[in-house]
């Protein structure tokens, strides 16, 4: 939750841009588009009905909505729960024994309390039959815990509750986990068999590293449709409110081993938008290996993810190793109608973190795949300088080529997948590790003009060379100069290590793209980095 907190108040006041060629904005990606109301009148979502409810009056509801101005919600949060302090928070938790759906599905609803950073209450209705009815919560739902005295909270009645999460026999039959949650602003999350809570999605960003300031839309209200025994997917409605937006959600989750989540977003624009963040997620890259020694810490690395990968129109693959140093860096991989692209946890041994708290290598990595075509636009990714692992410092979303203007409106659909998702590595080979020191020959007297890279491939194509096959690397550089590169096999290892030293050109960032070859076809994915002065050192 203290990340959360780290975006809404980080200032941007420096943007680095860099770019490679070939990416993409969305049109209206529509699921239904003969039900999306536009200003280009076809057809229109028809009015909601007295009590009933349907994804299409909800539709129409926000559409009105965003006719009108927009209104701050209230904080109207009753002591105690107005006072709670951060450990305070944390010693609520909704009591199972009275969780929704209890005794009626493998679904489980549990609420989160009002409180502490948490202190706009969201409505949430059950729906069951076309009919809303919204579900009422008292303080004596939640159990109080030390420090906290439950006496003070004893009949206390709440306007609402801060957010919730859905439980699911996901790991263990007999277990009810926790697979996702909704809590702040338009924040979520979710998990895959074995995970532990890391990155979050949100419904939507905006003007994210601007010189206008982020706007944080909120879902106010979210509609749940009631799950039946035997169900195995559970459908999740949303209203999203912003001074520049609203939007009608719907999130159909099907739980599993990589947990699923069919998102359609309908959004209708109150004010022209900068920069316009569709499937955003956030995420935390503290150090790896290629950082590791501006961090006096015993382990070997912390994050939760540590690249970002792109899946092009043509298939292609790229692969962004993840950076963290003095300057916000702001990058656009430009794309038309890309197939996937989200943030990758790839380490999944113990061995790889020796964090016996956190369990880093249980992070989940999340994958967007746009539903239709989306046109063309940008990947964005953005990354702030950080010294603790406590903030999210990555954010990743599409961003349009098309401006989003105050009176139209859009529709996308896409996938999202949560889990600790296994890459194909039959067909390429993969980035394992990225390191980085001081360029030069070892055992000699370093250079302080050159930097050395070192990237680690691995994967099937590169096991199953012909004898006397060559592997080459294919690496371009912008504002810098190869001094030397080479390509090695580690045997035994079942590694080929491209070695590069570096040489930059003043103080523009560095780009560089790489990958391996045997002459007549592509070994590997295409590995991209940003490299500048201070990478290494955030703080």
């Amino acid at each position: 939750m203290k990340r959360r907190t780290f975006l809404a108040h980080t200032a941007v006041s420096a943007i680095a841009l860099s770019g490679v060629a070939g990416a993409a904005f969305a049109q209206d990606a529509p699921v239904e588009p003969s039900k999306v109301p536009n200003q280009n009148g076809e057809p229109k979502a028809p009015e909601p009905e007295a009590g009933g409810f349907s994804f299409d009056t909800l539709t129409a509801t926000m559409k009105a909505k965003a006719g009108e101005d927009y209104q701050e919600p209230g904080q109207n949060v009753p002591e105690p729960f107005k006072s709670l302090q951060y450990d305070d928070y944390r010693a609520i938790r909704y009591d199972p024994n009275k969780a929704i759906w209890r005794d009626q599905s493998d679904f489980q609803l549990h609420a989160f309390s009002l409180g502490w950073l948490f202190k706009t209450p969201v409505e949430i209705y059950e729906v069951a039959d076309g009919k809303a009815q919204m579900l009422q919560f008292t303080a004596d739902d939640f159990i109080y815990r030390p420090p906290l005295s439950p006496d003070q909270f004893k009949g206390i009645q709440l306007p609402g509750v801060a957010g919730f999460r859905i439980n699911y026999p996901l790991n263990r039959k007999e277990v009810s986990d926790e697979l996702i949650s909704f809590l702040g602003s338009s924040y979520f999350r979710a998990l895959g068999q074995g995970n532990l809570y890391g990155l979050s999605a949100r419904g939507l960003a905006v003007n994210t590293a601007t010189g206008q300031g982020e706007e944080f839309p909120r879902f106010s209200s979210f509609y749940i449709e009631r799950p039946t025994a035997d169900t195995d997917k559970i459908t999740v409605y949303a209203a999203l409110e912003g001074p520049s937006a609203t939007g009608a959600y719907r999130f159909v989750i099907t739980p599993g081993k990589n947990t699923r989540m069919d998102v359609t977003a309908r959004l209708f624009f109150r004010n022209d938008i900068e920069r316009l963040g569709v499937a955003p997620m956030t995420s935390m890259f503290l150090f790896g290996p290629a950082n590791h020694h501006a961090f006096d810490d015993y382990r070997e690395r912390v994050h939760d993810s540590e690249g970002l990968k792109i899946v092009r129109a043509d298939g292609t693959e790229l692969w962004r190793s993840l950076q963290n140093s003095k300057k916000l860096a702001n990058s656009f991989f430009a794309e038309e109608n890309p197939r996937a692209f989200g943030l990758y946890q790839r380490h999944r041994d113990f061995d790889d973190y020796q964090d016996a708290e956190a369990h880093y290598e249980r992070r989940p990595s999340l994958l967007v795949e746009p539903l239709g075509n989306w046109g063309k636009g940008a990947i964005a990714l953005v990354e702030i300088p950080t010294d603790k692992e406590v903030n999210d410092n990555i954010v990743c979303f599409w961003q349009p080529d098309q401006q989003a203007k105050g009176g139209e409106s859009a529709e996308f659909g896409y996938r999202l997948t949560w889990g600790a998702m296994e890459e194909d590595t039959a067909r390429l080979g993969r980035v394992v590790d990225l390191r980085t020191g001081e360029g030069g020959v070892s055992g000699g007297e370093p250079d302080d003009g050159i930097r050395k890279i070192v990237v680690d491939f691995a994967g099937t194509p590169l096991d199953d060379l012909a004898a006397g096959a060559e592997v080459k690397e294919q690496l371009n550089v912008t504002n810098g100069k190869i001094e030397h590169s080479t390509v090695s096999a580690i045997r035994g290892q079942g590694i080929w290590r491209l070695a590069i030293d570096l040489r930059p050109d003043g103080d523009e960032p560095v780009e560089l793209v790489a990958s391996l070859t045997d002459g007549d076809r592509e070994l590997t994915e295409t590995w991209l980095y940003q490299w500048r002065e201070g990478n290494e050192r955030p703080n």
